[in-house]
């Protein structure tokens, strides 16, 4: 056999095994996260009735937080420190697995407004590092392999495949694997990402899932009104951007000056605050997202509004002060009410518009944080109607132009 086939069915045939990994680690880890919530949040408070429970819950997991950073290292980190760390040296760090895995889920199980992406993608990279140095045959290709466990993680925790490659490869300009046509490097991404998503979708069909993802929204009929609208959306798209990066700057300034442990409790003492007064700000903003879709009739206009407003705040501060994880999910979700609030505002009859203008605020939004246009729309792809997926896009181009103009 040629070499060179039989090199490429070696990494095809590793990529797989690769990909199958990823979807397990990642049922797994939102199954135990679902378990812990769940008893947390429903189970507990049913046996025991204490006031201000979710106050106690969030300070005292805080403060479990801060030692265990103080103690082991300031874990997760944020994703682009982990897309960071691979794209200049290369390695990710996997000696500490099991100090990754209870970073990552603790913030979670105590209803931080953030993601699990972060952690995720950092337990992932590690083992895909560990794979690349230690296995003989793995090593020539072990930031290729890397590449690929954060394009499955992404792609199987968003239910959106495309979305995992976009944002790897909107991040890594350059070809990656010297010896692949593109043809072969998208096979074997999307080998990796099958594997993964079958295993996943395997795994929750047998003892159920961990977590649902984001739910689609309702095919749409844009009108000549919405379409006139669409400059206002996108530029609150990136007004919420400019706010997100001001905060994110404010609170890592603020927070370096607090020592550890203090940091996380005032984290964890904010967190509980907010979520005793707006519960909807708490946790990733995945299933609130679903309950907004149908109770957003329930809100004033200008409530939903500072709802989103409040929701990129508290992401900030949870990240800053160390109750930390992903960004993307309740990014999204502030996406979505802040377009509700608008539409809102704008339309009387909203329902036939909240659709077009929480898509177009998201995307404008996203592609401001991000600046990967393709990648925003490829994470959109499967929440919003496919017939707006051109000015999902247009938005995402636009609102990835001003955020580097703006430099945020």
């Amino acid at each position: 056999m040629n070499i060179k086939i039989k090199n490429q069915l070696y990494l095809s045939a590793f990529c797989a095994i690769i990909g199958a990994f990823t979807g397990t680690i990642i049922w797994l880890f939102l199954k135990v996260m679902s378990i812990g919530m769940s008893f947390l949040w429903e189970w507990l408070p049913g046996q025991v009735e204490l006031p201000f429970y979710t106050i106690l819950v969030c300070i005292s997991g805080s403060v479990l937080i801060g030692i265990f950073r103080k103690k082991f290292g300031d874990y997760p980190e944020e994703l682009s420190a982990v897309l960071g760390k691979i794209k200049i040296e290369k390695h990710y760090e996997y000696r500490n697995m099991l100090v990754l895995l209870i970073a990552a889920l603790l913030p979670l199980l105590i209803g931080s407004s953030v993601g699990p992406e972060a952690g995720l993608t950092g337990i992932i990279v590690g083992l895909c590092c560990w794979a690349g140095e230690n296995l003989k045959f793995a090593r020539k290709h072990a930031k290729e392999y890397s590449d690929i466990g954060m394009a499955v993680t992404l792609g199987v925790l968003f239910h959106s495949p495309l979305f995992g490659i976009f944002a790897v490869e909107e991040e890594n300009q350059e070809q990656g694997i010297p010896e692949l046509t593109r043809t072969s490097k998208v096979f074997i991404y999307g080998l990796a990402l099958a594997a993964g998503s079958g295993m996943y979708l395997l795994m929750s069909a047998l003892f159920g899932a961990g977590m649902e993802g984001f739910p689609s929204f309702p095919p749409v009929e844009a009108v000549r009104q919405d379409y006139l609208m669409i400059v206002l959306y996108i530029f609150s798209g990136c007004l919420l951007a400019i706010f997100y990066q001001f905060t994110h700057h404010t609170c890592q300034v603020i927070t370096s000056k607090i020592p550890a442990i203090l940091r996380e409790t005032l984290g964890g003492l904010v967190l509980g605050i907010t979520g005793l007064l707006v519960p909807a700000v708490m946790f990733s903003g995945e299933e609130q997202m679903g309950i907004l879709m149908e109770t957003y009739l329930d809100y004033l206009p200008w409530c939903l509004i500072g709802i989103a407003f409040l929701k990129v705040l508290l992401t900030n501060i949870c990240i800053q002060s160390g109750l930390k994880g992903g960004h993307f999910f309740p990014v999204i979700f502030a996406g979505v009410c802040l377009g509700y609030g608008i539409a809102g505002l704008i339309f009387q009859e909203s329902a036939g518009h909240v659709v077009f203008a929480a898509a177009i605020v998201t995307a404008a939004l996203l592609g401001g944080i991000m600046k990967k246009p393709l990648a925003v729309t490829m994470l959109l792809f499967l929440c919003f109607p496919i017939k707006i997926f051109i000015w999902i896009f247009l938005a995402a181009a636009i609102g990835s132009k001003a955020g580097s103009i703006a430099k945020i």
